[in-house]
C-alpha cells in the first residue's frame, strides 16, 4: 500500500520553493503549483509513515469548498485541472493529478482563524482551565464536546515551522494585523463555519471545529491554503455524537489519538505507524469526503 504514496515530489530538476509539513509549493511567477503529498504531520512532526491517497483527498475536499464558499468570500483557486497548468507541467502528471492546484499568489495574513462550534481540543483545555477560550467568556457547567450557543472567533498567531500557534484574543489580533482587517477575518469565518455546519449536519458530520488562512490579492482579503479538510478541522459522526465524551475522530484527530495510545506526544522520533492505523485513517478520510460531496 505504501509504494503508492507521494512523499516528496520534484518537477525534473526542479525542487519545491517551499515544502512544509503537507504540502510542497513551486513559486511559478505569477502563480503558485501547491501539490498535496501524502506526508502526515502531528505534534509539529512529519511522521515516518504517509497515509497513501491523503493527498488527493485533502485536495478534492478544498476545492469542493472553495468553490460552494465563493459566494461568500473570494478564494486563491485558479486551476486543479492538469490540462489548465502551463505546458511544461504536464509530463509531471503522475505526481500532480488530482493532488495539486494552481493559486493565485496572495500575501499571507500571519494568522490562523479558528472556529470552535463545539468545546474539543486545545479549546475544551482551555475552558476547564480557565473559564474561557482567547478571552471569551462561557457558561460554566459545559461538558467536552458540548454544542456552543453560538460557534466563536478563536484566532491564534500563525507559528513559524515547528513551532506551536498560541491562541490569542480578538483585540490583540486586531493589535497584530488591523482592526479593519481582523473584522474581515471573523466574520468572513464565522459565516464560512456557519454555512459549512450547515450543510455537513445535513450529511451526517458535524464540524466540530475548523481552521482558515486568509491573505491579501489586488487589494482583496482572499482565502487561501486549505479548507474544511480533516486536516483542519474536526469531523464527528452525528449518528456516534455524545456530549460528555471525547468524540470518534473522522479527521487527522484519529492518528493523534493513536499516537497518544502508544505514549507519543511529541519527545524524540515518532513511531511508525501499522498498516491497520493507515488502513483506518484513510477509510475515515474518505468516508467524509464522500459525505460531504454527495447531492
Amino acid at each position: 500500500m505504501l509504494n503508492n504514496s507521494i512523499t516528496k515530489t520534484k518537477l525534473g530538476d526542479r525542487e519545491p520553493d517551499f515544502r512544509g509539513k503537507v504540502r510542497d509549493i513551486y513559486d511559478l511567477d505569477d502563480y503558485l503549483l501547491i501539490v498535496a503529498t501524502d506526508r502526515v504531520s502531528a505534534f509539529d512532526h512529519i511522521l515516518p509513515t504517509p497515509i497513501p491517497g491523503r493527498g488527493k483527498i485533502l485536495t478534492e475536499l478544498s476545492i469542493f469548498w472553495f468553490r460552494l464558499t465563493e459566494k461568500i468570500i473570494r478564494n486563491h483557486l485558479v486551476f486543479h485541472e492538469v490540462d489548465d497548468y502551463p505546458d511544461w507541467l504536464h509530463e509531471y502528471r503522475d505526481q500532480l493529478e488530482e493532488r495539486s492546484m494552481l493559486v493565485r499568489k496572495a500575501e499571507r495574513i500571519d494568522a490562523e482563524c479558528v472556529i470552535r462550534g463545539y468545546l474539543a481540543g486545545s479549546g475544551w483545555k482551555e475552558y476547564k482551565l480557565k473559564g474561557d477560550i482567547c478571552e471569551i467568556e462561557l457558561p460554566s457547567g459545559l461538558v467536552e464536546s458540548q454544542e456552543l450557543k453560538e460557534p466563536i472567533f478563536t484566532p491564534a498567531t500563525k507559528a513559524e515551522e515547528g513551532s506551536h500557534d498560541e491562541n490569542i484574543s480578538f483585540e490583540r489580533l486586531g493589535e497584530i494585523i488591523g482592526e479593519k482587517t481582523a473584522k474581515i477575518l471573523r466574520d468572513s469565518s464565522l459565516e464560512i463555519y456557519k454555512f459549512a455546519h450547515e450543510y455537513a449536519l445535513e450529511r451526517g458530520i458535524i464540524i466540530a471545529d475548523t481552521k482558515l488562512e486568509f491573505g491579501k490579492f489586488a487589494g482583496d482579503i482572499i482565502l487561501i491554503d486549505e479548507i474544511l479538510t480533516p486536516d483542519s478541522s474536526r469531523f464527528w459522526d452525528v449518528g456516534c455524537y455524545e456530549p460528555g465524551e471525547h468524540q470518534e475522530a473522522f479527521d487527522k484527530q484519529f492518528v493523534r489519538d493513536w499516537l497518544l495510545s502508544v505514549g507519543w506526544s511529541g519527545e524524540g522520533n515518532p513511531p511508525e505507524i501499522p498498516e491497520d492505523i493507515v488502513e483506518q485513517t484513510n477509510a475515515r478520510y474518505q468516508a467524509v469526503a464522500d459525505m460531504m460531496m454527495r447531492g
